[in-house]
């Protein structure tokens, strides 16, 4: 998707801002979408004018969900279970990043945390299948500098 394809489909939401992702790859372009308040709810990264990320605000964002688990603003510990016990019945292979944070690489989902005024909730951050693999390794991975900067995994793993 191109840009103009992004807020097309994020109906009450207006391009809030632009801005360079990551100081390593600087054709890494930010898109900050938000309310009419200013407030940010969801970041799109784009490669050649291309969206290839996305991660969604715990306190502003809209909620994703994965077979109708809430991804977003969650508490950490209980999401994680969720994750684990998925993991341990085989159906995604879990696995955490250098900074704790649980994924699947497969999925191309990375859940990270967001400090709000109640405390620490959860964060999803999503890449698609062409940048899937090692998406949870903040070194190798795909996802931008800028998502990985901020409070860690409460208890990794």
């Amino acid at each position: 998707m191109r840009i103009t394809e992004v807020a097309a489909v994020l109906p009450g939401m207006t391009e809030l801002r632009r801005f360079q992702a990551d100081p390593s790859f600087p054709e890494t372009l930010g898109v900050e979408f938000g309310t009419g308040r200013a407030e940010p709810a969801v970041y799109a990264y784009f490669v050649d004018g291309r969206l290839f990320c996305v991660a969604v605000d715990a306190a502003h964002g809209p909620q994703v969900a994965l077979w109708g688990r809430e991804l977003t603003a969650c508490v950490p510990a209980d999401l994680e279970r969720f994750l684990l016990h998925a993991h341990g019945c085989g159906v995604l292979d879990v696995s955490y990043g250098p900074r704790g944070n649980p994924g699947v690489n497969g999925l191309g989902l990375v859940v990270r945390v967001q400090e709000v005024a109640d405390g620490v909730v959860t964060r999803p951050v999503m890449v698609g299948r062409t940048w899937a693999d090692r998406c949870t390794d903040d070194w190798e991975g795909a996802i931008p500098e800028c998502e990985w900067v901020g409070r860690l995994w409460p208890h990794p793993g």
